[in-house]
């Protein structure tokens, strides 16, 4: 329990049903569904819909969508993999004959074929109790009367400020009169709510085929990109069979590759068989230094072997297995940092939403929604008001790699939404935001929960670090003391400063012998928890 004298947030209990998001309007429009009729898939697209419209740099129509779900919270977990692939003309000679070395974040090369809406509409229709016109209509209000600008939105729009300067028809939907938006002040996106209405009223083809995707496809085709028509007429998510490893006596479950959540496994193995030392408080130069050293380790094996299955086989029991996790640990020196190895090809700093949802019934929705980059591509279709997704940037072009990029084929992915089980019941719902901080996020969320007895928000709020696989550099929030950080420096890390809080984070836990919901989110956003 948290010393209640010191600001800060306590977890949200509450005994019918819960919803907890980033951003406080899409947790409201998530209990408003539920209070309709709704269940925890409908609360969690309506939640995504909305901040689609609410928290843009960071989500939307234009990007991909995670699932898992678990009907009246039983683990047999259904899971929906909702990243788009490249288009089919994409090819490594492409990239060779035309001289491109790498993806950049405004490249229509970038952009891959949008998940989002056709992850949305499966899931809907196969687990779903509402419409999809009553779903997004609450994000086509807040798109067409506006919405206010909060906190961390604003902040994310300063950070991206040089990105939607730099096309016009970006800027000419988030800037007002040439300038970022004030805190507080109103925002409209007129496009977009015609375009979500459109969805509303045809369904999934409304945007996939007709007048938005040809609006987008002509838009990236000016740019340069190998996108077609028929690319977005056969776009189409897939139920995927989850993977999971044993921590501390619960089940963790994560969706398979071409996602991180293998690596988040691993490094769970890993943090299993740390030493402990005598303290109760994960922040401690030794266990910071494991920590970053473990991650090191298995971001490197992510970077050497996951890619989309369906194009190369992926070693997820050996990366599981307990040889592996032996074998990592023993790289790791108790007194001195590694030099990681420089991956050029996997991007940083990333942006994501994500979602939880638990309904009067138990079901339990975990989802995770993204366009990658804040703002994404930067690249916004003139006439629909979709925002891109740059997700394309994890491509390798390397014509020996795995991930190297190929027609129909789908990039190594960052958002990865969970749940852990015990006794064949799901007893939490949780997942952490920030690109390549989730996998790692994910340890150390469940290792201050699980190993040092920490309440799901002080699990959250615990202070947080993460390798920059770029540099090898460290960034450590501010409020990790400067005697740890010279301790650790003397070792040999390099710390920096984080443009932007660490990640983001929200959970919901399921009490079944009490028939209690507990829920945290994290107070680097803008968001929350609401149950009744």
């Amino acid at each position: 329990m948290r010393n209640l004298e010191l600001p800060g947030r306590s977890p949200v209990h509450a005994t019918t049903a819960m919803a907890a998001t980033s951003h406080m309007l899409a947790t409201q429009g998530a209990i408003d569904i539920l209070k309709m009729g709704g269940n925890a898939i409908d609360g969690a697209i309506a939640a995504a819909a909305i901040q689609n419209v609410v928290e843009p740099g960071s989500t939307g129509i234009g990007g991909d969508c995670f699932c898992m779900y678990a009907p009246n919270g039983r683990k047999n977990i259904i899971a929906f993999n909702g990243s788009g692939k490249a288009p089919k003309a994409a090819n490594i000679k492409y990239y060779i004959d035309n001289n491109i070395t790498k993806i950049d974040q405004q490249s229509p090369h970038a952009v891959t074929i949008p998940g989002a809406v056709d992850a949305w509409f499966q899931l809907n229709r196969d687990h779903g109790n509402l419409p999809m016109a009553d779903i997004l209509a609450p994000a086509i209000k807040y798109a067409r009367d506006g919405y206010p600008i909060s906190s961390r939105v604003h902040s994310d729009f300063l950070n991206a400020e040089t990105l939607i300067k730099s096309e016009k028809t970006t800027a000419d939907i988030f800037l007002n009169n040439g300038e970022i938006p004030k805190i507080g002040s109103r925002q409209k996106q007129e496009k977009l709510a015609t375009t979500l209405e459109i969805i509303a009223a045809q369904g999934r083809d409304g945007f996939y085929k007709g007048d938005i995707a040809k609006d987008i496809v002509n838009y990236l085709k000016s740019k340069g990109g190998l996108h077609t028509l028929d690319d977005f007429a056969n776009a189409k998510g897939e139920y995927v069979t989850p993977i999971s490893t044993n921590f501390r006596g619960y089940e963790i479950h994560q969706c398979p590759p071409n996602g991180q959540g293998v690596i988040a496994l691993l490094l769970l193995n890993m943090a299993q068989k740390f030493n402990f030392d005598d303290s109760k408080s994960p922040i401690t130069t030794k266990r910071i230094h494991q920590e970053i050293e473990a991650c090191r380790l298995a971001y490197s094996a992510r970077n050497i072997y996951l890619a989309d299955p369906n194009f190369s086989k992926i070693p997820v029991e050996e990366i599981l297995s307990n040889q592996y996790c032996d074998y990592l640990l023993r790289g790791i020196n108790e007194k001195k940092a590694t030099v990681p190895p420089i991956d050029t090809y996997i991007p940083n700093h990333k942006d994501t939403v994500y979602i939880t949802v638990v309904d009067k019934d138990r079901n339990i929705c975990s989802l995770i929604n993204t366009i990658f980059d804040g703002f994404g591509s930067g690249l916004t279709s003139p006439n629909t008001g979709v925002l891109l997704q740059s997700r394309g940037k994890a491509f390798s072009l390397d014509q020996s790699h795995p991930n190297v990029i190929s027609g129909n084929k789908r990039p190594l992915h960052t958002i990865i939404p969970a749940m852990v089980s015990k006794d064949n019941k799901i007893t939490m719902s949780f997942g952490v935001m920030g690109g390549q901080y989730q996998a790692f996020g994910h340890m150390q969320f469940l290792t201050r929960l699980i190993d040092y007895k920490m309440d799901i928000q002080e699990a959250i709020d615990c202070p947080r670090f993460m390798v920059d696989h770029a540099t090898g550099e460290v960034e450590i929030e501010g409020i990790i003391s400067q005697k740890i950080k010279d301790e650790l420096t003397s070792m040999g890390h390099i710390f920096k400063s984080p443009q932007c809080p660490i990640g983001g984070a929200q959970a919901i836990w399921i009490d079944w012998d009490n028939d209690i919901l507990t829920a945290g989110s994290d107070a680097r956003k803008d968001g929350g928890a609401i149950g009744y």
